[in-house]
């Protein structure tokens, strides 16, 4: 919270100010614009809100030529998914992490947490994936 909202909040609790005035005044903040950082400084990156997945495939089986696969997916959505495993039932867990085993993908949904969900999604800020084959080019990265 900057310094000016919070001396307002505090002339507020201390009754200097009604509430009224303290919403014109946060609303006149909220119309002042940001200063824009000097040009020599960096802006902060923003963050990424998107995971896209890319597959560029000559077709070698005397087809129509070529197939392009392009998946885009909210990185919202995969925060919204590890929020929604907390409703599951125990005994469900369970048998759901059974048969991810059983497919070869050994996750234990127990211990998935938003907040590993978070650190993930910092990490892949700053991933991308290029595979490069004769008739196949992939792409994985964040935007």
């Amino acid at each position: 919270m900057n310094e000016q909202r919070r001396q307002i909040l505090e002339m507020l609790a201390e009754g200097k100010i009604t509430a009224a005035e303290a919403e014109r005044l946060m609303d006149a903040l909220d119309r002042e614009r940001p200063e824009s950082p000097p040009a020599g400084e960096a802006r902060p990156k923003t963050r990424p809100k998107y995971l896209r997945v890319v597959v560029d495939s000559a077709d070698d089986s005397g087809g129509d030529g070529s197939a392009r696969i392009n998946v885009r997916v909210p990185l919202q959505l995969l925060r919204a998914g590890v929020r929604l495993t907390s409703l599951i039932p125990p005994q469900a867990l369970a048998h759901v992490n059974a048969e991810l085993g059983k497919s070869g993908v050994p996750i234990d949904l127990t211990q998935l947490k938003p907040e590993h969900i978070e650190e993930l999604v910092e990490q892949l800020d700053d991933l991308t994936v290029d595979v490069d084959q004769p008739d196949t080019k992939v792409k994985v990265f964040c935007e």
